[in-house]
This record gives structure tokens, sequence and C-alpha cells, in this order.
């Protein structure tokens, strides 16, 4: 039955995500030109008219995290105790805090030379991290949309797929290769960078999340990757990302 479980929570989360980006990298291969010719857009205008544009948005933003739901749901259904089993608790913010920190900066700063690496090896599509309208909640958006994958990652990624696998009695190894490759597997539409540069995130976050029972700095890291690379893509200036492409 948790079998069953796992296969259906991920069918309906990220799961589906990594068939889709089989998919897309599979459409990039074929398509007649190089992969690193290609671009991979993240968060997209949905509409050309900018409240329609906002509220699809938010709408997927709010959509996005039904799945984290559905899984706190059928742990706390099982009489587990989610908020000290996964460690979705707020007591301990200096530790999330600094932990959150140092592993955005372990995973981001080397991070930022495996994507380049890629690219220059053509394994990786031009990565376009925003290409919302110019509008003033462009910002606002960016940074929910952060926390949205933040969220949604590590608590079904890490949190709710670890403590599955652990009640199907797995080895640790198997666990934490189960938890790397599902994360960089929705993450190949991006190119076969992506994968491993994600892959290894997902390695060093699962033996993280074995060690100290929390996924709350991992909520923390994941946030300040995604909003500095949002937001920062955003403000800088068009020559300069015209220099980095």
């Amino acid at each position: 039955m948790l079998t069953v479980e796992i296969v259906i929570v991920l069918l309906l989360s990220l799961g589906a995500s990594a068939i889709y980006a089989v998919v897309s990298l599979i459409a990039k291969l074929t398509a007649g030109k190089p992969l690193s010719a290609q671009s991979a857009v993240l968060n997209a205008s949905r509409s050309p008219r900018p409240y329609l544009d906002l509220t699809y948005q938010l709408l997927e933003i709010s959509f996005a995290l039904v799945p984290v739901a559905l899984v706190l749901y059928l742990l706390m259904r099982d009489q587990i105790p989610v908020r000290q089993t996964l460690g979705l608790t707020a007591d301990r913010k200096s530790f999330d805090a600094g932990w959150g920190t140092l592993l955005a900066a372990g995973i981001g700063i080397p991070g930022l030379l495996l994507v380049y690496v890629a690219k220059v090896l053509g394994l990786n599509a031009q990565i376009v991290p925003a290409a919302l309208q110019d509008v003033w909640w462009a910002i606002p958006v960016l940074v929910l949309s952060a926390m949205q994958n933040a969220v949604l990652e590590e608590v079904i990624v890490v949190g709710y797929l670890i403590t599955r696998l652990r009640e199907m009695s797995l080895q640790p190894v198997w666990i934490v290769a189960a938890s790397a490759l599902l994360r960089g597997s929705y993450h190949l539409y991006q190119g076969f960078g992506a994968f491993v540069g994600n892959a290894v995130m997902g390695v060093v976050f699962a033996l993280f999340y074995l060690r100290f029972k929390r996924v709350m700095p991992l909520i923390v890291a994941h946030s300040i990757l995604d909003i500095a690379a949002f937001v920062g893509y955003t403000l800088l200036p068009a020559s300069l990302l015209a220099w980095l492409n």
C-alpha cells in the first residue's frame, strides 16, 4: 500500500514533472539544433494582460502546494507526528537560518560553475530563470514562486519520500539515491548538467535530513537559491545578461 501511495503522490506532483521533463529533453535533443542553442524558461508570463497574468501566476503557485497538503494529511492519518518527524517547526530559527544559508552557499556557488561548464560543453539549454512582464508585482511573485518550489520539493522529495521509504525498511543508500534521482529527473528539461547538479544537491539534502530530521533548513536553502536566481536574473542589466549568455 505504501508503494501505491508513493506512486500516486508522485504522479500528482513531481513524478509527473519528471515525465514531462524527460519528454521535453527528448524534444530538445531531436529539434535539429544544439541543446545549448535552446532555452528553458522557468517563470514565464501566462497572458499579455498584466492582471490576468498575475491571477494565473498566483493560481499556479497555490495549486502547486496542494500535493504538500496531501502528503501531510496522509502522514497524519497514519498517526505520524508531522511537525516532529519532518522538522516543520519554527522553534529552531537560528539553526534553520544558519544551516540554510550555509547549504545555499555550498551548493549555489559550485552550481553556477556547473551550469556554465555544462552550457559550454553543450549539455545544458540556456536557462532563463524569469521572463515575466515589467510590472510592479513581478518581484513579489518571483519570491513566492521560489518559496513554493522550496516547500513543494523539500516536503515531498525529502520529508515525505524519505519517511515512507524508511517505513519500507530500505537501506539508507537506496533512500538517498531515490530522493536524489527524483530531484534530478524533474530538472532534465534544462539539460544533463541540471540533472547532475540537482542530483548532487539531492544527495546532500537527503543526507542532511537523515542526520538532523529537519526539512526547514532545506526549505530555507532552496528558497535562497531560487530567490537569488529568479530575482537576480530579473534585476540584472540587459547588457550583462547578453554577456553572460
